[in-house]
């Protein structure tokens, strides 16, 4: 196999592209957006994993310089109580926090420094197998064609139903997403601690950064998923009165941090993947968002899109094609699956009753304790996961 198309130019597209060129094939990336993207999102972490692929295809510098190191996320009540504190890294390292702009933008600029062809304003909309190849057709009426098609085309992927037309509709994730960045340090921030708050009524989170300012999102919960016009629709003064709803009775920075924002502030919602019954069909695979597409609070999603990118290319580079597919699919789908569903639930849970409040707030402090003092962080799994890129590939998952 010579040459691959990749669809998406997200994370796990140009990763994928540069992981690919490693293995000794040409890929090109085929973006719908006119440009790199300057103003998408607001900010994430890629995680200890993620980072770890990264260097797999020498590729961490680019991110590390960019952002800046998360060793520690806190858990606080809305009544002010800490409940405790987990490392985010293992063995020393940790994971770090940035604009979600500034991610896409250091992938773009290290796969384009590398030679990756990357072509803008490419919307695929439809992909035909040739038998030993795939031809790729384009809203502009172009084509192009390649021994494999790789979809990284996120959450509304395109492709992932062509390659399987039964797979379910993105499962709405029951809390809306505002966010913002404040002129306001809440006492004791620490550049590089997370702070999560369970608050009364919402959940909000907060982290101060090296400028001085700090970054803050806030999870208003629904009880049913709302038309994407009314999100987009809502307000900046509207957005303000909600959050002052929300977290007027919590001890907590949040109406602090609100008040000096001034940009003005936006929402959306957010969905996950859990399961897609075809990762692949004869020369097209999924990857990342596409096929398993994580809630926020996983903290993943990132991290396993840069994952899935660097072990298909392994595949690819040792295995011939359809096999590379199946044992790629047999290496990440429980992995991926089971981080998809415990983000969906710490989401569903993140504003439990009166009495679910009460119980977590006495339960959480003793579990994280002990946790500690073991030495047994209960997301080791997830975060020590290691990609090995000279280790050959063979024929079983």
């Amino acid at each position: 196999m010579t040459r691959a198309l990749v669809i998406g130019g997200g994370v796990a597209g140009p990763v994928a592209a540069m992981a690919l060129q490693r293995a000794g094939i040409e890929a090109t990336v085929h973006e719908m957006r006119p440009a790199a993207a300057d103003d998408v999102g607001a900010w994430l972490g890629v995680q200890v994993n993620g980072l770890d692929a990264l260097r797999a295809i020498d590729a961490e510098q680019a991110v590390l310089d960019v952002g800046f190191p998360t060793p520690v996320i806190e858990f606080r009540s809305g009544t002010g109580r800490v409940l405790g504190e987990v490392p985010t890294g293992t063995g020393g390292a940790a994971g770090v926090s940035l604009r979600r702009a500034d991610l896409y933008r250091a992938l773009h600029e290290e796969a384009l420094r590398r030679g990756v062809d990357i072509r803008y304003g490419a919307r695929l909309v439809d992909a035909h197998d040739t038998g030993d190849g795939v031809t790729a057709v384009f809203a502009d009426g172009s084509t192009d064609s390649a021994d494999v098609l790789i979809g990284a085309d996120g959450v509304r992927s395109a492709l992932r139903t062509l390659v399987d037309p039964g797979a379910p509709p993105p499962r709405f994730v029951p809390v809306l997403n505002t966010a913002g960045v404040s002129e306001h340090v809440p006492p004791g921030a620490e550049v590089g601690r997370l702070t999560m708050v369970f608050g009364r009524r919402a959940f909000f989170g907060y982290l101060r950064m090296p400028s001085g300012d700090t970054w803050w999102f806030a999870n208003p919960p629904v009880s049913r998923e709302p038309a994407q016009a009314e999100v987009a629709g809502t307000s900046d003064a509207e957005w303000r009165r909600r959050l002052h709803e929300l977290y007027r009775d919590d001890r907590s920075p949040a109406l602090a941090l609100v008040e000096a924002t001034r940009a003005p502030l936006r929402g959306w919602a957010t969905h996950d993947v859990p399961r897609v019954a075809r990762w692949h069909r004869g020369h097209t695979v999924l990857i990342g968002d596409a096929v398993h597409a994580t809630s926020p609070a996983s903290g993943q999603g990132s991290s396993l899109a840069i994952e899935d990118a660097v072990v298909l290319a392994r595949c690819l580079r040792d295995l011939p094609v359809p096999q590379a597919f199946t044992v790629f699919e047999g290496l990440r789908r429980e992995r991926v699956e089971r981080v998809v569903a415990q983000g969906f639930g710490v989401s569903s849970a993140k504003s439990p009753p009166p009495v679910g409040r009460v119980v977590r707030d006495l339960v959480m402090p003793v579990l994280l304790r002990r946790a500690v003092a073991r030495g047994r962080d209960p997301q080791s799994w997830v975060r020590a996961h290691h990609v090995d890129w000279d280790a050959p590939v063979t024929g079983a998952a």
